[in-house]
């Protein structure tokens, strides 16, 4: 794949060195389905998946035959070219850099169903036996975001620290779109509670790597002064470090509440319903979305509860009031009014987007989102409806990446 579209987003880049692809079954004695994961259970991104591909299996009486430590090369192409030789009637990749791989397998075995998540291509290679996937995660991340604020404020309350001293820090991977995405829906939920708060973002350039992670949380915490550390990264390289500081923790993808000094929620994709989703259509021989984006309200996305031993009071509460309305349509987290934006980008080209506008008060009125993810990022869909940015309606794979006011990367 073009390094230009590497830059664009993903779920994740290359294997943790030393891995070895493995593959194992389970679930019925049916059909079978493939599954293709970049990493083993040791990540808590690849586990989310492996455990969603073992219940839908079950629940659907098929067998998954499952392939672990795939890179993002041609060992992709190969593994799914063995579950299809397996028999199997569906193949699913987990991985950005999966896609161009699945997509020549997928031109090759054109009565084989394939499906790939957090990918961009399939609305524009129109293949009726390609699919993308992904969830509206921002919706968990802005709840979470909310219990975040809670305990922000209930810090100031108390005195533990100053309004001004109310800085979270973010553990991200990438400098793409979907953490820029999710980062921003859980800054937006923390200052929807907590107006004074900001943050600052640090990036490992790694989607799995525990020392990474470890270091750049303690960076945030003991350089950068962040009371709260949130991230988008598959280890326990941060919550470990929250947990020895006792610095409150917003975890992902699970629970983690044997971290009882730290954790504090957490908010993740449940992938069960487009699992049962390709299973069925794939089974009935239904036609299949191009882009299939789950929700709260379909229980494709998911927030936990809270450690009450650190959460502020009602807390829980407040998350499922706010959930309440993002199912019923009263909150919009990408509503324009909700932010600011002082500048376009970080400097850089590919993150800057020219065919954007603002008012005099810093509100973006027209942004004109690469969708179509060509190598130059040229904008091509208008994405501003109503005053709301529509993130996923046009795409399933998150295309929110402006820099707002309020959080700054280091």
């Amino acid at each position: 794949m073009k390094k230009l579209r590497l830059l664009a987003l993903g779920a994740a880049t290359v294997a943790a060195a030393g891995t070895i692809a493995l593959t194992t079954s389970c679930g019925g004695s049916g059909t079978k389905f493939g599954f293709i994961f970049l990493h083993d259970e040791k990540s808590t991104y690849d586990k989310n998946f492996i455990e969603a591909a073992k219940t839908a299996c079950e629940n659907k009486g098929v067998k998954a035959v499952l392939q672990v430590n795939v890179n993002e090369d041609e060992n992709c192409y190969t593994a799914a070219k063995d579950l299809v030789n397996k028999g199997c009637k569906g193949v699913f990749a987990d991985s950005f850099g999966h896609e161009s791989f699945l997509i020549k397998a997928a031109k090759e075995f054109s009565d084989v169903q394939f499906a790939h998540a957090t990918g961009t291509m399939a609305h524009t290679e129109k293949l009726d036996n390609f699919h993308n996937a992904f969830a509206n995660i921002y919706e968990g991340r802005y709840i979470a975001g909310v219990a975040a604020g809670m305990k922000l404020k209930a810090m100031i309350d108390a005195g533990t620290i100053t309004a001004s001293q109310a800085v979270m820090g973010y553990v991200g991977a990438f400098p793409y779109a979907e953490v820029v995405s999710g980062y921003t829906s859980f800054y937006l939920g923390a200052k929807s509670v907590c107006p004074s708060v900001t943050m600052k973002v640090k990036y490992t350039n790694s989607w799995y790597d525990e020392i990474a992670e470890n270091t750049t949380c303690k960076t945030l915490i003991e350089d950068e002064k962040c009371v709260l550390i949130s991230q988008h990264a598959d280890s326990q390289g941060a919550p470990s470090v929250c947990e020895t500081k006792k610095v409150p923790n917003v975890f992902y993808n699970g629970e983690n509440p044997t971290l009882t000094n730290s954790y504090l929620t957490s908010s993740r994709i449940n992938w069960v319903p487009f699992f049962e989703y390709f299973i069925e259509n794939t089974l009935n021989g239904t036609k299949m979305d191009y882009d299939w984006c789950g929700n709260l309200a379909n229980g494709a996305v998911e927030y936990y509860g809270v450690n009450e031993k650190i959460a502020a009071a009602g807390t829980k509460a407040k998350m499922d009031e706010v959930a309440g309305k993002i199912k019923n349509g009263t909150l919009n987290i990408f509503d324009t009014n909700s932010f600011t934006v002082s500048k376009f980008g970080d400097g850089e080209k590919t993150f800057t987007n020219l065919n954007a506008k603002t008012n005099s008060e810093g509100r973006v009125t027209s942004y004109m989102a690469d969708v179509d993810t060509d190598a130059e990022y040229k904008g091509d869909t208008q994405v501003i409806e109503g005053g709301v940015f529509k993130e996923s309606k046009f795409r399933s794979a998150p295309y929110f990446d402006i820099r707002i006011d309020g959080i700054t990367e280091l």
